[in-house]
């Protein structure tokens, strides 16, 4: 059966000493508490700290993704990370597709699509990452934006290859706008990019794939969007700068 995550998302954040705190103080409180053999915990850092998160993650309970990936195999692309870089760093998961990446870097599906398969091609699990924008929600057109990303970034796999992703539903109207979906909402959303996934490789399949929440997930509001039966963990973004925060939503399961 699928995974229950928690992702992590640190985005520009901290420092090297701020980070180093903070990982050093979320594995004691991870080795406080005994977590359910399906909970795997990612943490992603700026690309700058992958290495001191790998160091860390070899004696605890995580494991480390990066935020980004170049969509190119190697070359004279000045200021972009490959996967085979990551691959050599031990690096477990990346993040593909997030909606600022794609609003403000002008990502495509096709660009996601040619991460994934560089991820893939690495040994590493894509995070990828799917979703509406407000104005597309009130358009009542959030299900086809998402099947048409959905469609565009992964539909090229083929079924032992799409295993190997985590999705994460973004409605992106809800990131840092302290706006949640309720539990409706998201385990709406959730069920729809399952059907998706089993339509496109049958409900064993897609029954095996992790579908995570990344819209303002709080300690607060985490045990009842993680009991929504699609909704398999969720990708963290402010909260995961705070070990308290980040325990709190780890815990929800």
């Amino acid at each position: 059966m699928r995974k229950h995550i928690v992702a992590g998302n640190w985005k520009m954040n901290k420092s090297f000493e701020e980070a180093d705190e903070l990982i050093d103080e979320l594995m004691s409180k991870l080795e406080e508490v005994s977590l359910p053999r399906d909970e795997q915990v990612i943490i992603c850092p700026p690309f700058p700290f992958l290495e001191m998160a790998s160091d860390y993650a070899n004696d605890s309970y995580f494991m480390v993704g990066a935020q980004n990936v170049a969509d190119h195999e190697s070359g004279a692309y000045t200021g972009e990370v490959s996967a085979r870089m990551l691959a050599s760093c031990e690096i477990d998961y990346c993040i593909v597709g997030h909606s600022e990446r794609r609003a403000y870097y002008g990502e495509t599906d096709q660009t996601v699509a040619a991460k994934v398969d560089l991820l893939l091609a690495n040994g590493l699990k894509p995070i990828v990452c799917v979703g509406e924008v407000l104005e597309e929600r009130e358009a009542g057109r959030q299900f086809d934006v998402v099947k048409t990303q959905v469609e565009g970034g992964l539909f090229h796999l083929d079924a032992e290859q799409i295993k190997n992703i985590v999705i994460a539903y973004e409605p992106v109207w809800a990131i840092g706008t302290g706006k949640t979906a309720t539990p409706e909402q998201a385990q709406e959303m959730h069920a729809h990019i399952r059907s998706l996934l089993a339509n496109r490789w049958g409900k064993e399949v897609a029954d095996e794939i992790s579908i995570l929440y990344g819209g303002s997930c709080k300690p607060s509001n985490a045990k009842e969007l993680f009991a929504c039966p699609d909704i398999d963990g969720g990708l963290i973004g402010g909260a995961s700068l705070k070990a308290d925060d980040f325990m709190g939503i780890i815990t929800a399961f």
